[in-house]
């Protein structure tokens, strides 16, 4: 049998785009990873997603599935391994052509059309304390969880523009934002640093790397080793926001990972056409260079990386995939 529509990704990108696609009665088929959720799951409480004050991450994906399932769409909690976009042609019921993909997790699925919603994944550091507490004052999204630390003492890992921007958004909430940054001097662009550096809420620590991140229940703090720089930089201009350090504890109530966004598009590679970062390219509407493969969510989204943008562009890739279908 082949499928309407196939969605790759149970996060919520990919599960309003089944809601949509479901109550068409179109009999979406989504394979939601394993595990599934995506990234929201690793969220604790959620309280920027209109309709709910607060709810945790894994309970909001848990009503997006059961509602999904509601009206008729198939969740499978495996991941694609092989996927095969220029199988052959089929006719649709009106006697057009369309492409018939081919996807492979534990058997073969054929389709006529696919919703790739793989999302994206934070770069962590990999230590053993920042697995342990995240959810629990360690974060990769001040937007998200900024809120949670008003008033409150922070760090920022990272030198790049994603890093200043979330020590300025921090800003707003927190007391006192440290930047941990690896080398002497900052990546981001000069507009970003100037900010930064004028900025009284922010303390930069150059050439330093977190060694470990302190607590058991909760963020307690961090423990920081020098380093010699890797590269040097240019001279900056406000030297009162530069800190040299021998190893220390910083005491501090959060630790927010900055270091990047991996795109999880390996599969799609030499399929579809890709960004230098391995972004999906959506050409218009949400529609990639492939006819008949659409992109939601923040696997073609470099930028918002919010679960409410992600549910909006899967309702819009939903939307897509019906006109397609009707030609």
């Amino acid at each position: 049998m082949i499928a309407n529509v196939i969605i790759v990704g149970g996060g919520p990108a990919g599960l309003s785009a089944a809601i949509y696609l479901a109550r068409a009665d179109l009999k979406p088929l989504v394979f939601a990873g394993s595990p599934p959720g995506g990234q929201l799951t690793l969220t604790s409480e959620v309280e920027n997603y209109p309709g709910f004050e607060s709810i945790l991450g894994s309970e909001l994906i848990e009503k997006m599935r059961n509602q999904a399932k509601k009206f008729g769409a198939k969740i499978i909690d495996e991941n694609v391994i092989e996927i095969n976009l220029n199988k052959s042609e089929i006719r649709n019921p009106k006697s057009e052509k369309n492409s018939n993909f081919e996807l492979r997790a534990s058997k073969l699925y054929s389709t006529k059309s696919i919703i790739i919603a793989t999302g994206a994944k934070a770069i962590w550091l990999n230590l053993p304390s920042e697995t342990r507490l995240r959810g629990k004052g360690v974060s990769a999204c001040a937007t998200c969880d900024g809120f949670f630390f008003r008033e409150k003492t922070v760090a920022v890992i990272g030198g790049g523009d994603t890093a200043l921007e979330e020590a300025l958004t921090l800003t707003k909430f927190a007391k006192k934002v440290y930047i941990i940054h690896r080398r002497d001097f900052f990546r981001a662009s000069k507009i970003m640093q100037e900010r930064v550096l004028k900025n009284e809420k922010i303390e930069v620590l150059w050439n330093a790397v977190v060694e470990e991140i302190i607590g058991e229940k909760h963020v307690e703090g961090v423990k920081i080793k020098k380093i010699t720089p890797l590269l040097h930089g240019s001279i900056v201009k406000n030297k009162t926001t530069m800190k040299q350090l021998d190893n220390e504890i910083i005491v501090l109530d959060g630790v927010f990972v900055a270091i990047g966004h991996k795109p999880d598009t390996d599969l799609f590679k030499g399929k579809v056409d890709l960004d230098e970062k391995g972004y999906i390219k959506i050409l218009e509407r949400r529609r990639t260079s492939v006819k008949g493969v659409f992109a939601a969510g923040d696997c073609a989204d470099p930028y918002y990386r919010q679960a409410i943008t992600s549910a909006g562009t899967g309702v819009e890739a939903a939307l897509e995939v019906e006109r397609y279908l009707e030609l």
